[in-house]
């Protein structure tokens, strides 16, 4: 058996024993609680989060890096800014690819856009409103104006009353537009002294052409239903090839459809007219593979060389230089050519 001081030694040295436990236990650092300060250990960050002020329109490489974006993010950056992109208020530079709503707040206070490259603010008509009206009708316009297209606060600006001009501009939506001075003077609103003072001003419009046709790179389902020739399948037809070519440079691309034979083509080529300005078309420098690969004038070859060649090379300026590279015959140049921009040049052209 244990004496009373035995045990009391005894108790004291579990005491130290736990007193030292505690200690280590409390001063060791925890794995959980470093990996949740440090980040990932398997993932350590190699970017640098150095914040300065600067303007994405201006802002190096180099720079971009320091202030956290991986080299990837940077590349696109470049590249979104190389093919014509002006950041003229700082949240557009959020639109670049790679660039997080996180890392735009971050950002955000640092971001400076210089006076060349910020967007202006418009100076809206009715601010200069204010000014005193002559009494009678004077008008002064600041320079030639389209009567097809001028609202009733430019009208009431140049001397017109608001009446005045709401009537003006009702005569001139009843009739499709204003084709000649003498229509002008014949809506009731328009005083002869008001046509007189105008003459030198008004830039009148030239009637349409095309009125009565069908414009096939807007028209709906609907309104090319109406088109004597197409039916219901044509239709189908016709919109799904429109989207895959992104729109319709001629007319005549519409024969192109298997459904559409020589006959119904002369039928229907009567009714329609094609608006070129209002296709879609492939920067061909910078588009992704899926943007043309998929198009109908563009062969699998050539879109394996397009993405082959472009990588080494940088790109090409001019449908000229693409046949030279063999991507293309002639007559594929021919077709395709409308749908390529060439508007943007790589720097490796440099």
């Amino acid at each position: 058996m244990f004496s009373r001081q035995n045990i009391r030694g005894i108790i004291y040295v579990m005491v130290i024993i736990v007193i030292i436990a505690l200690v280590i236990y409390f001063a060791t650092p925890r794995r959980g609680l470093t990996l949740r300060e440090s980040g990932s250990a398997e993932q350590p960050t190699t970017q640098c989060d150095t914040l300065f002020i600067f303007d994405p329109n201006t802002v190096t490489y180099d720079e971009l890096r320091m202030l956290g974006f991986d080299k990837h993010t940077v590349v696109g950056i470049i590249k979104y800014r190389t093919a014509g992109k002006v950041f003229g208020i700082a949240e557009e530079f959020a639109l670049c690819y790679g660039v997080s709503d996180s890392m735009f707040m971050r950002l955000r206070p640092y971001i400076n856009i210089g006076k060349e490259f910020a967007t202006k603010p418009k100076q809206h008509l009715a601010d200069t409103l204010h000014t005193t009206r002559p009494s009678r009708f004077s008008p002064r316009p600041f320079e030639k104006f389209r009567i097809d297209t001028v609202g009733v606060e430019y009208l009431r600006l140049i001397g017109f009353s608001t009446r005045q001009a709401e009537a003006l501009i009702e005569y001139r939506n009843r009739g499709k537009g204003i084709f000649s001075m003498n229509e002008l003077r014949d809506c009731y609103a328009v005083s002869k002294e008001m046509a007189d003072s105008l003459s030198h001003f008004v830039i009148l419009s030239e009637r349409n052409p095309h009125d009565g046709l069908v414009e096939i790179n807007e028209a709906d389902s609907t309104t090319l239903r109406q088109v004597r020739g197409i039916g219901a399948k044509t239709v189908v037809a016709v919109l799904q090839y429109r989207k895959l070519l992104g729109g319709f440079v001629r007319k005549e691309q519409i024969a192109e459809l298997k459904c559409v034979t020589k006959e119904n083509f002369d039928k229907i080529s009567a009714q329609i007219y094609c608006d070129s300005c209002k296709i879609s078309k492939i920067d061909i420098n910078f588009a992704p593979a899926y943007d043309f690969e998929h198009h109908p004038y563009m062969t699998r070859q050539s879109a394996k060389l397009i993405t082959e060649i472009r990588e080494s090379k940088g790109g090409w300026r001019s449908i000229e230089e693409m046949m030279e590279d063999n991507i293309f015959t002639k007559e594929q140049a021919e077709a395709i050519a409308p749908y390529l921009l060439f508007g943007t040049t790589p720097q490796s052209f440099d």
